[in-house]
């Protein structure tokens, strides 16, 4: 239920690799006992129940799906993760670490600086926040027309410059770390996924969903495959970190 890109370091199977992803982040976090986390977009809850299980820290995750707080509840029962129903633009509250994995491609150009000033807002002084997105190699205001009908509507994949700009002021970049050819990976074992499983659930879905959902993994996984698209990891301090942030990989 990791809807993001994999880390697949020294690893060939998905949930390895999906693991290694979480891992690395929480790594890049420095993530210590008791810390409070926000999780932006937090999907399911897979950071948030890895997080608190392997790292003993309290993750709040936040969507605006009704059906990824019942289901994430569900997941992490038991567990310091607590799901809110809620925009980000709503918050007003302070976190040691902030992080937010493939949900800035949903926040539209025109409100870059509003996410990072929110984020800035909630992050103590001496916070770490990682940003995991899909990067483009140019500055766009739309997806192409398919993907933004059928896939992903008013989606769109940032770049370098609108990143820059809306961090400007606001953060010191740390690390920029680039894992885009991971998700050429992650796409193929995905659609492999679905082709042997699609007996199990063709009943409830036509040919057409069928094709659609061929070409939307495959055609994506060209495009990491090709460099035309990359994913990120950027981790920003608001006033820079005493010494130096060792980077890891």
């Amino acid at each position: 239920m990791n809807y993001s890109c994999a880390y697949w370091n020294e690893t060939k199977s998905l949930e390895e690799a999906q693991e290694n992803k979480l891992d690395l982040i929480c790594r890049k976090l420095k993530l210590k006992p008791g810390m409070r986390v926000l999780d932006i977009g937090c999907g399911w809850g897979a950071f948030g129940k890895y997080a608190t299980e392997k790292y003993d820290v309290q993750v709040v995750g936040i969507t605006v799906s009704k059906e990824q707080v019942e289901l994430g509840r569900k997941l992490c029962e038991g567990l310091p993760v607590e799901f809110r129903l809620i925009d980000y633009r709503d918050l007003n509250e302070k976190f040691d670490r902030i992080v937010s994995v493939g949900m800035i491609e949903h926040v539209g150009y025109k409100n870059y600086k509003t996410f990072f000033e929110i984020v800035n807002k909630c992050l103590y002084d001496d916070g770490i926040f990682l940003l995991h997105t899909i990067g483009n190699n140019k500055s766009i205001k739309t997806l192409n027309l398919w993907t933004n009908k059928y896939i992903f509507p008013n989606g769109i994949v940032p770049s370098i410059a609108q990143l820059g700009s809306a961090i400007e002021s606001l953060f010191v970049m740390e690390d920029w770390h680039n894992i885009g050819i991971d998700y050429d990976k992650t796409l193929m074992a995905w659609h492999q996924n679905f082709i042997n499983n699609w007996e199990k659930i063709k009943d409830q879905h036509s040919g057409r969903f069928y094709k659609m959902w061929v070409y939307y993994l495959l055609s994506s996984a060209a495009a990491f495959r090709a460099r035309n698209i990359h994913v990120w990891q950027i981790v920003l301090t608001k006033k820079g970190m005493l010494g130096c942030y060792q980077s890891i990989r």
